[in-house]
């Protein structure tokens, strides 16, 4: 599919898709402007996620495509926050750990009904997990250029930050149960 031919949801799929790399690049640099330039690019990717399904269901414009690759997108911005998260120890490595494992676990489930010709979009409590993961990680990102403010206040956003972050791991693991329990008949062949 040619991008001059995608729809406008599938083009804001595949933008977001093209600043994950962008936004790697800064939030990898440990300078309070470089951060505060991820948190920018990864805010404006989060809210193409936010638009595309918008624009989808309001213009009739829903195709497979789009159910197939907004997903990934959300993954690959995600899952790459996630692993920096790890890298520059502002998250432990279990929960992203927990965290990337529903994700394979999912896709890998995705994969199956796909080769029974079926597209599974993404469910209300999935939707909930990426939202509190899209909260979470710039909470995250911020508490670097943070250390330079007033100290109480920054134990306190990182008190909040980790609260989130458990949250989200918690509807993580909800969301991949029930993911899996609602759609298990395609695991029949097992």
């Amino acid at each position: 599919m040619k991008l001059t031919r995608m729809n406008l949801p599938n083009k804001l799929t595949m933008l977001r898709i093209g600043l994950v790399p962008v936004f790697m690049v800064f939030f990898s640099i440990n300078k309070a402007w470089c951060q505060w330039t991820a948190l920018v690019i990864f805010v404006a990717a989060s809210v193409t996620d936010l638009l595309d399904g918008r624009i989808a269901r309001a213009r009739h414009l829903v195709t497979d495509f789009g159910k197939f690759m907004d997903p990934i997108a959300d993954k690959l911005l995600v899952m790459s926050a996630l692993v920096e998260l790890v890298a520059q120890l502002r998250m432990p490595a279990w929960v992203c750990i927990v965290m990337l494992a529903r994700e394979f676990m999912v896709s890998g489930f995705r994969l199956v009904a796909s080769a029974k010709g079926k597209v599974i979009a993404a469910g209300i409590w999935g939707k909930l997990k990426t939202v509190s993961q899209m909260i979470f990680i710039p909470m995250a990102i911020v508490l670097f250029p943070m250390k330079e403010l007033h100290h109480d206040f920054h134990n306190i956003w990182r008190v909040l930050t980790h609260i989130i972050m458990y949250i989200s791991a918690a509807l993580t693991i909800w969301s991949g149960f029930l993911y899996i329990w609602n759609n298990r008949e395609y695991l029949s062949d097992m």
